[in-house]
């Protein structure tokens, strides 16, 4: 009986841990943390996000295994930390968060119906669509955040905005308690995160990418959650996290060169076309067998 009523606050954490696909509520605990230390009003648009798209998937009856693990708050997490930190929090943008939650969720469910891995897809088209209308149809102030200059720190902020900037966070605290959640979690993937943090900002740097952009985390964060995402403690998925960074960092610098918001795209496109060789590869290994 205790269980169960815990189960609609580890859902919600979960829902939070997913963004770095932990399906651990502590983990989801420690990023609220990390954002509310950065931020007050983008914590309380993440918890209003994660219980909105959480309520949608259970409003619309989706499959309850999939809720437990999740599976529809982190997409809706991060649209409402991105709408908040993108513009000045006023009525409108609290609209959006609630509708674009409500979109993440049932996109997500489309996407899961289908066997289509769509990691954070819903959260990028969603704010994609939104920063198109604040921006040029309903024109919203920026926030302070996008209107101020980040400051510039030494080489060791390079993991730590890593992570931060997965969520939006630009301190160094609140990437390293992003580390640590994902830590908690899975000391392999963690461990993973801060080699693709390392490797997209060498990168970049090769490049002659802004050292500016390079120390904040801006071509860190996708390498981080690539680098997440394919990790694992066989030898090769240390050649499947290069080869998804490399691809992900790639896309960001284009991304970047035409003056696109690049959210976490670099990093779903990254996976999908890692999985592709992944399919490949085993196909081509299985005929020769």
């Amino acid at each position: 009986m205790q269980e169960q009523k815990l189960l609609p606050v580890t859902r919600l954490l979960k829902g939070v841990g997913q963004i770095m696909l932990q399906p651990n509520a502590y983990t989801g605990a420690l990023f609220l943390i990390g954002i509310f230390y950065d931020s007050v009003i983008m914590g309380i648009a993440a918890l209003l996000a994660v219980s909105t798209g959480t309520l949608t998937a259970r409003l619309l009856k989706f499959p309850d295994e999939e809720i437990n693990q999740g599976l529809y708050g982190f997409s809706a997490t991060l649209v409402g930390v991105a709408l908040t930190f993108y513009f000045e929090p006023i009525p409108v943008i609290w609209i959006a968060v609630i509708i674009g939650s409500i979109l993440a969720a049932i996109i997500q469910h489309a996407l899961i119906k289908r066997n289509i891995p769509g990691f954070t897809f819903p959260f990028i088209i969603i704010t994609w669509l939104f920063l198109f209308v604040f921006r040029h149809l309903y024109v919203v102030a920026p926030s302070i955040e996008v209107a101020s200059v980040a400051q510039v720190y030494d080489d060791f902020t390079v993991t730590t905005h890593g992570f931060g900037e997965v969520i939006f966070q630009g301190s160094i605290l609140a990437g390293l308690i992003f580390f640590l959640g994902v830590f908690v979690s899975s000391p392999v993937a963690a461990l993973y995160g801060v080699v693709g943090s390392v490797l997209g900002a060498y990168i970049s740097l090769q490049f002659a990418e802004p050292a500016s952009d390079i120390h904040m985390g801006l071509f860190s964060f996708n390498a981080v959650l690539c680098a997440i995402t394919f990790s694992g403690e066989d030898r090769e998925d240390g050649f499947w996290v290069l080869i998804a960074v490399v691809i992900s960092v790639m896309i960001d610098l284009g991304m970047l060169a035409m003056n696109l918001a690049v959210l976490t795209f670099p990093f779903v496109a990254a996976s999908w076309i890692t999985l592709a060789l992944i399919k490949l590869v085993k196909n081509i290994y299985k005929k020769n067998v």
